[in-house]
This record gives C-alpha cells, sequence and structure tokens, in this order.
C-alpha cells in the first residue's frame, strides 16, 4: 500500500460529538470518547508551531 493510498480503508458514520453533523472516520468509535467532524477536530487540535 503506497503512502496516503486510502482507496480501501474502512470508513464509519457518526455524528459529531460537538456539532451534531453526520460525518466519517477511519476507525470505529468505542463508544467511551467524543468523536468530531474533521471542521470540530480542527478547532479543538493544539496548534503546532
Amino acid at each position: 500500500m503506497a503512502y496516503g493510498d486510502r482507496g480501501d480503508r474502512k470508513m464509519y458514520t457518526i455524528t459529531c460529538s460537538e456539532c451534531g453533523k453526520e460525518a466519517e472516520v477511519p476507525f470505529k468509535p468505542d463508544g467511551d470518547r467524543p468523536v468530531y467532524c474533521r471542521e470540530c477536530y480542527q478547532k479543538k487540535k493544539p496548534r503546532r508551531y
């Protein structure tokens, strides 16, 4: 599998814990931790300097 090739990766539909929007993530949520859509995740993750 080439770097960045995610063609056959299984995606899971989630409801964002922050905004309630439906989104897809490349992992199976365990139900114990919140999951976020791309936009909310970008807002929450720490900035890299």
